[in-house]
């Protein structure tokens, strides 16, 4: 399990990157403090969640995006398995 600090927050957002997702945090009438536009690969994430929210909300958002494995490199494989998330996209 990761430590909620904005460097672990900066990997996830830059793993997502890597995946053609484009992150964003603003206000809005999200139930589940987030939402996905897959056509556009955008997440958005409401932005008064703090650190520990947003990552609870992207951990919850990658088993339900597209992930492609060929555009991982060694540090993504490793935060996937600090995430408890590998066995769930694999």
């Amino acid at each position: 399990m990761l430590k909620y600090t904005r460097s672990n927050l900066k990997k996830i957002e830059q793993f997502l990157s890597e995946q053609g997702y484009s992150l964003i945090y603003e206000k809005g009438q999200f139930k589940s403090g987030y939402c996905i536009v897959n056509h556009s690969n955008i997440i958005v994430i409401n932005k008064f969640f703090d650190i520990e929210g947003r990552m609870n909300a992207i951990q919850e958002i990658i088993p339900q995006i597209e992930i492609n494995e060929g555009l991982f490199n060694p540090d993504t494989a490793q935060l996937l398995e600090k995430l408890s998330l590998k066995e769930k996209i694999l």
